[in-house]
């Protein structure tokens, strides 16, 4: 028989696993790579395939298997593992996994491996972040430059090893090494990893590189020293800690939350911070997010390190892609610097994810979690290049949408120049040649140019799908559903009226949308200026209620006042939330993307409501302004809960009308304000008192990183 294997079978000691079995039955055969699935020619009967997925390896996965019948040539003798082909592409590709026990255990022990920070098997280690292309081969990753020693070479042809066929064994002999320098690149003497540790016990900045790029790393009793160095007033700090013990030591996290803390994904994890966690890891927040060690480089340093808690947020000039080459990282002058001499092929930044009510709710689907797909019955070949902030690509191919590692914001020409290697790596590794290529609807975001050189270079048609139906779609696509009515909230997303919409309830499938309410729509003063100095939407929402504006200068009144008639309009629910957090003294300018809103979630989970903040829909508009005009009634924490109830309430109210007549039962919640958990909560108790399913995402992103998924799967209905 002839098995055809598809699914997350390279990199994984799939083909290893395979030998070891057909050698134990005595069988004949072979089994390869081919590019895009796994070839096991094999003389044995369907029977092989049901004892293999017995015997599957941890991190393997088979989504079909074909089978025929084919002649074995009888000068074959035994069961052989042979050369990769390249007959097709489009293979579940390999992430990266968190080292595994055994090799922890060779690292802390007194073997050849002792100490080794590149210490991996075929159950972990870096894939993704060092292949160059497919098949999965040690010859297409950045280990093609170490030949194996003797000893690894034994090794890697024992079928009783481990490590047999694993594409990137290696040891201090032949592998990569770290080495440590000061701020000028002059070698500090000494075990880099433990010196490394001793230098941040010290209270030096440091920085690391690992796998898929580089952290800026502290101790945790350095934290304000660090946000003055790095000039990072407000934004959170992501806090590696040395086992799970500690994170006990420093959050609360539920059994769900632990369960992703301690997964071989090793995302960072937003939970409940202790009293024991510094404010400045996350201040004005009641959450952090907080991870383990995943590379033998974190578990090393945290063997010799006095702290057991550490900052490792990605090493990046402020608005550009994480840095990966040696000779760029100076440029951020640091105290030293801990380096490896393995290329990184591909960067991934640390995923981090938020649980909500068993739901897993990706802010970034990166290292970990990507690549990965999601089945879709549409058939064709597409490509999608997202928005503007938290960009993501998507590439969909053979029935299947993958999409890449968050890329970042894409104000800057390297964030550009970043999307662009991705999501030609991604086709490349997929075999996706486009027939259409998606965008989103705004005029002025700067990967409309890659969309349309993509476009041209394939001979693609090329679509606009507007944000909000994107994200819808998003949500489909995550939940199975063909047609849904959503609460779309975000916040900014180019509507089609030309106003910046954010607060929307639509009716939505693949072939179009209906907007059937949205919130009212009030000035961006300035534009885009509005959305950092929001006291702008405090004045422009009191000037529309007819309220006193003393928070200002006359002049800057006088100013404001004849912007009013003049801004473009939105109807954001983000920017509202940054309206009421200004009003409440929560949060007084945004030093960051979310900030404000941010900032709200504690508020709203220790609100209750009270009367007096009812609010209705005139002409397919939920009025907002008049409920700041009671925003001194009760305690701010109050009045907040008050007022986005009311919102959220009315806003389900029209869907649940719309799904009634149309016939549907689930109604939706997607876009970045849906990552705020009391905002969830509303919106499911709402939801469910009218009787109607509340649908939540789980693997695609709430926020912006879902739309080039959504963008996607509009773009292969539209091909049909």
């Amino acid at each position: 028989m002839r098995f055809t294997v598809a699914g997350t079978v390279q990199g994984v000691g799939f083909r290893p696993t395979v030998y070891r079995l057909a050698t134990e039955l005595g069988l004949r055969g072979t089994v390869r790579n081919n590019g895009a699935n796994v070839i096991i020619d094999v003389d044995s009967d369907a029977s092989f395939i049901d004892l293999l997925k017995e015997r599957l390896p941890a991190l393997a996965h088979i989504e079909s298997c074909t089978m025929e019948d084919i002649p074995l040539t009888n000068d074959i003798e035994g069961f052989s593992i042979v050369e990769s082909g390249y007959e097709g592409k489009g293979v579940g590709i390999p992430s990266d996994t968190a080292v595994c026990p055994e090799c922890l255990k060779e690292m802390r022990g007194d073997g050849r491996r002792a100490g080794y920070a590149f210490t991996t098997c075929t159950e972990c280690g870096a894939r993704f972040t060092l292949m160059g292309s497919m098949p999965y081969d040690r010859q297409r990753t950045s280990m093609d430059e170490y030949p194996m020693c003797e000893e690894c070479s034994k090794e890697y042809e024992d079928p009783n090893n481990r490590r047999f066929h694993h594409q990137t064994v290696c040891c201090p002999k032949c592998g990569p090494a770290y080495r440590l320098v000061d701020s000028k690149g002059e070698t500090i003497e000494g075990d880099p990893i433990k010196r490394f540790a001793e230098l941040l016990d010290d209270g030096k900045i440091g920085i690391a590189k690992s796998w898929g790029g580089m952290h800026i790393c502290a101790t945790i009793d350095r934290l304000q020293e660090l946000r003055e160095w790095y000039g990072r007033k407000q934004k959170p700090f992501a806090i590696m800690v040395k086992d799970v013990e500690t994170v006990l030591k420093y959050t609360e996290p539920t059994e769900q939350e632990l369960r992703q803390i301690a997964s071989p994904h090793r995302p960072i994890v937003l939970v409940r911070k202790k009293d024991t966690m510094p404010e400045a890891s996350s201040p004005g927040l009641d959450t952090v997010g907080i991870f383990l060690p995943y590379t033998g480089m974190h578990h090393l340093l945290f063997d010799h390190l006095e702290s057991d808690a550490a900052v490792m947020t990605s090493a990046n000039v402020p608005g550009e892609p994480m840095i990966l080459n040696d000779e760029d990282i100076f440029e951020l002058n640091a105290d030293m610097y801990l380096l490896h001499n393995q290329r990184i092929e591909n960067r991934a930044d640390d995923s981090v994810v938020k649980m909500f009510d068993g739901h897993t709710y990706f802010l970034r689907k990166s290292r970990g979690h990507i690549p990965s797909y999601i089945d879709f019955p549409l058939i064709g070949d597409a490509v999608a290049v997202g928005p503007q902030e938290n960009l993501t690509a998507s590439v969909a191919t053979n029935g299947r949408i993958f999409t890449t590692q968050h890329i970042g914001n894409g104000e800057s020409i390297g964030v550009v120049d970043y999307l662009e290697e991705a999501t030609d790596s991604l086709m490349d590794m997929t075999g996706c040649r486009p027939s259409i290529v998606a965008m989103d609807l705004h005029p002025g975001y700067a990967n409309r140019k890659y969309a349309r050189s993509v476009a041209e270079r394939f001979g693609s048609e090329s679509i606009e799908v507007q944000h909000h139906w994107a994200h819808c779609a998003s949500l489909m696509v995550d939940s199975g559903h063909q047609e849904m009515v959503c609460l779309a909230l975000d916040g900014t997303g180019h509507g089609d009226d030309g106003n910046a919409w954010g607060g929307e309830v639509m009716y939505a499938d693949l072939d179009g949308y209906e907007r059937l309410a949205h919130l009212q729509y009030i000035p961006l003063l300035g534009g885009d200026r509005a959305l950092y100095d929001i006291r702008r939407l405090k004045f422009a929402i009191d000037t529309m209620n007819g309220s006193d504006t003393d928070y200002v200068d006359e002049r800057t009144a006088d100013v404001f006042g004849k912007m009013m008639s003049r801004s473009i309009m939105t109807s954001s629910f983000g920017r509202l939330l940054d309206a009421l957090a200004y009003s409440l003294d929560v949060c007084k300018e945004r030093s960051y993307d979310g900030e404000p809103a941010m900032k709200m979630e504690p508020i709203l989970r220790h609100g209750i409501p009270k009367e007096g903040f009812e609010t209705k829909v005139v002409n397919g508009e939920i009025r907002t302004a008049h409920l700041f005009e009671n925003i001194d009634r009760y305690r701010k924490e109050d009045v907040a809960y008050s007022i986005v109830d009311s919102i959220v309430s009315k806003m389900v109210d029209v869907a649940c009308d719309a799904a009634y007549k149309k016939g549907i039962r689930e109604i939706g919640i997607t876009g970045g304000v849906s990552y705020n958990v009391p905002i969830c909560d509303m919106f499911r108790r709402h939801v469910e008192y009218q009787g109607f399913e509340p649908v939540f995402h789980n693997k695609v992103p709430n926020g912006d990183g879902g739309i080039s998924l959504g963008q996607t799967a509009i773009a292969l209905r539209k091909i049909q």
